[in-house]
């Protein structure tokens, strides 16, 4: 039996009632085991998904899961979680992005009749009935409730349409904050104010903030993407993804105090190595393998999902270092680095003295040639050569302290980790026969993130995107983490989105549940959290001298 348990620590298939059990440095283990399932069906449009973002009542044990394609909010029983029901579809009237739950009260963000139009927030009952709608900026792409349910933010991404066009438009990014004091029906705008960007916002690290949109200002290039906030619900952070920034919010008085550049990774560095092409077989223009080498490429963690936890007293950011480019009508950023010319000379100081396309050249296929680099920045004496390449992403996840200094980055930790456990489907999007396609461009795709505390342990489950599943660590030590586990349904669900911790004292079956959204399956995973040391949850309870 022990050395079943310590197999089982190295596998990573999730089977259907199979805990994956994962050990400690001070013995306290936990498993994942997959309970439920539902599947949403087939969406007719692929960009536009069935099941991404997932939120739970505790009171009427039900899940709320978006869905964009039918324009409606799925409301599913989750009494048994090993079979979860839809028992209703409420029609939205427009493209939900998020939703969230507080109190029986069903939160839903909602785009506009175009994107760069204002959005709304529609609310609802546990049971699906209409109470209120707000507006907001324009699309809203992610929305929670402060931990004392004072405060409802929505983060307003105000992606613009197109640029250098007749009809384009790129709409100011912000934050709504709305004030959830009185009856939720009798809400007005005045319950609305808008945390807007300015000039005069104090910028920390400002080198590495990306202000690069076409003739944008900061307001409308800053494109808010999720939100995190403190335990006394007073201070929000905002993550800018596209911007590679992070903006600290003073909720009471809807106004940004800072942003903070979040710098640059150098995956030349021992332990930050990257896999960085899918066509690395030497001789073949198709083939890829398993490559994780360092490189001269600088990463932008550009993070996706944001999450805030207290360590004695103390606030720390976990951050799901996704990375993401701008690419629309009229302006594109992405550029693969065998198009570009590169400073001989720049790239020789770092080992690197051949720039060329030849077999042992940095712009060669088996190389650097096929990595996706942003055209916006490397290029720092204004000729015809990059001296620096600039990629997206850092293929990690961070843990930073509450000003934005950085404490912990996993380095390709993710990338080795996924390389030994599913080689098969390394760097792929969740499936044997696409394998390596995605080392060319941002690798595992680490963008979900859902914090639970367990016992005396913290846990971080990050999703990973395309490779898929779920890899977990413990952040109980925030300058040092531990890998715990990696549990994976693919190629069953395919690129998971949202991540929702369940605690124990929640739990419709008395034990932590772990939900997660996919988009490209259309699915809905159920894992319960097995705890081998049987401690009681330690939840922290939540700060009620706000409300």
């Amino acid at each position: 039996m022990k050395h079943e348990r310590i197999m089982l620590a190295l596998g990573v298939c999730c089977v259907v009632g199979t805990p994956i059990w994962a050990t400690a440095s001070d013995s306290h283990t936990i498993a994942l085991k997959q309970i439920g399932r539902y599947a949403a069906g087939v969406s007719t449009n692929p960009d536009e998904p069935r099941a991404e973002i997932s939120a739970f009542d505790p009171s009427s044990k039900r899940l709320f899961s978006i869905n964009l394609n039918l324009r409606q909010l799925d409301v599913l029983d989750l009494s048994a979680p090993d079979t979860p029901v839809l028992v209703q579809a409420v029609p939205l009237g427009g493209k939900p992005n998020s939703v969230a739950v507080r109190s029986g009260v069903v939160a839903v963000a909602l785009e506009g009749a175009q994107k760069t139009d204002p959005g709304s927030v529609k609310f609802f009952d546990a049971s699906g009935a209409f109470l209120n709608q707000l507006t907001v900026g324009a699309l809203p792409d992610m929305l929670t409730f402060s931990p004392n349910g004072r405060w409802l933010l929505v983060a307003n991404e105000g992606e613009p349409n197109s640029y250098h066009q007749p009809d384009s438009v790129d709409p100011e990014g912000s934050v709504s904050v709305i004030d959830m004091r009185g009856d939720v029906t009798g809400l007005t705008q005045t319950d609305v104010r808008t945390a807007a960007f300015t000039d005069a916002i104090p910028k920390e690290n400002a080198a590495s903030i990306r202000v690069f949109g076409p003739n944008a200002t900061l307001a409308k290039d800053l494109e808010p993407e999720y939100i995190t906030v403190s335990k006394d619900s007073k201070t929000a952070w905002v993550t800018l993804q596209e911007n590679n920034a992070i903006g600290t919010l003073d909720i009471r008085s809807a106004t940004f105090t800072k942003i903070v550049g979040l710098g640059f990774k150098d995956h030349l560095r021992p332990g930050h190595s990257l896999d960085a092409s899918d066509r690395d077989v030497p001789g073949s223009s198709n083939n890829g393998i398993i490559n994780i080498r360092p490189w001269p490429v600088l990463g932008m963690y550009q993070p996706d999902s944001i999450a805030a936890y207290r360590v004695k007293g103390r606030t720390y950011l976990v951050m799901a270092n996704e990375g993401d480019a701008r690419d629309y009508t009229g302006f594109s950023e992405e550029t693969r680095v065998g198009s570009l010319t590169l400073d001989a000379a720049a790239f020789a100081a770092q080992g690197f003295p051949d720039v060329s396309t030849g077999p042992a050249g940095l712009r060669n296929n088996d190389n650097l040639g096929r990595l996706t680099v942003t055209n916006t920045q490397g290029n720092t004496d204004a000729d015809a050569d990059f001296e620096k390449l600039y990629a997206f992403g850092a293929r990690s996840f961070s843990i930073r302290n509450a000003e934005g200094g950085l404490l912990y980055d996993s380095g390709d930790e993710l990338e080795q980790r996924t390389a030994l456990l599913v080689p098969g489907s390394f760097n792929s999007n969740g499936t044997t026969d696409t394998f390596d396609t995605r080392s060319d461009n941002k690798g595992p795709e680490p963008e979900g993130l859902a914090l639970g505390k367990i016992g005396r342990h913290t846990y971080a489950f990050i999703g990973l995107e395309r490779t898929g599943g779920v890899i977990v660590y413990d952040i109980s030590r925030p300058g040092s983490p531990e890998f715990v586990t990696y549990a994976t349904t693919a190629p069953t669900d395919l690129a998971p989105e949202g991540l929702l911790f369940i605690k124990r004292k929640d739990s419709p079956n008395g034990k932590p549940l772990l939900v997660v959204s996919h988009e490209i399956s259309n699915s809905i995973v159920i894992f319960e959290i097995e705890s081998a040391s049987h401690e009681d949850d330690g939840d922290e309870e939540e700060d009620e001298s706000d409300r």
